[in-house]
């Protein structure tokens, strides 16, 4: 009896703690979608003319129209693209009245890396963005073929004598250039698996509670008998 009652105490101490966790689980999908939801709507609004004082935390996807001079000069930050494949974001720096700012253009395939591209007078509509693209094993930049591997927002500034601030832009600046406009789909939201997973391993826990149960009460039935 002893070691009934200590399976059963195991057993459904265990049930609790997993089925605690897939419960915890679910309510962080049900936060995590009520954030995903927010972006979204502020990434969809109505455009704004570009605050005089930005900030990364206050303005993150934040839809700006800009009206300026597309300056010559780009860089190629290298990308891939589902069901397209390798290529390059374009960034360049872009001149309002008072201050430079960058812009990503969007996706050009490696064929067109050295095409030419229309630059001047135009204006953009976009989105504020400071991507969070780089790590430990982020190569460095090839300078000598215009190759980067992460859109460092502070680094591309300084190479093209810009304020740091990125524009993602959603409007076309070039008919050979495909915007790659902000949105959610790159930010991750796994708790639902996780949720199956800790309801799984409490179903697997409860049924080798249920076992293990069974197996010992055989012996304990065949003495009384």
């Amino acid at each position: 009896m002893r070691r009934i009652l200590f399976l059963l105490i195991f057993g459904f101490a265990g049930l609790g703690v997993l089925i605690s966790l897939g419960l915890w689980q679910v309510q962080r999908l049900a936060w995590k979608e009520g954030v995903l939801a927010e972006i979204d709507a502020r990434i969809a609004a109505e455009p704004v003319s570009l605050p005089q004082s930005v900030s990364e935390d206050g303005d993150k996807y934040l839809p700006v129209t800009i009206s300026g001079d597309m300056e010559p000069g780009e860089i190629h930050v290298l990308v891939s693209v589902k069901q397209v494949g390798a290529g390059y974001r374009i960034i360049q720096s872009f001149s309002t009245k008072d201050r430079t700012i960058l812009v990503d253009r969007g996706f050009v395939p490696t064929t067109a890396k050295q095409a030419e591209r229309l630059t001047g007078s135009m204006t953009v509509i976009g989105n504020l963005h400071w991507p969070d693209e780089i790590d430990s094993y982020t190569p460095e930049p090839d300078i000598d073929d215009n190759i980067w591997f992460a859109r460092d927002v502070p680094n591309l500034a300084a190479a093209l004598g810009a304020e740091p601030i990125l524009l993602i832009a959603r409007s076309e600046t070039d008919p050979g250039i495909t915007p790659l406009p902000v949105d959610t789909a790159g930010i991750p939201n796994d708790h639902l698996q996780y949720a199956i997973t800790w309801f799984g391993l409490a179903l697997v826990w409860a049924a080798m509670t249920g076992y293990f149960l069974w197996r010992n009460r055989a012996p304990a039935q065949s003495e009384e008998q």
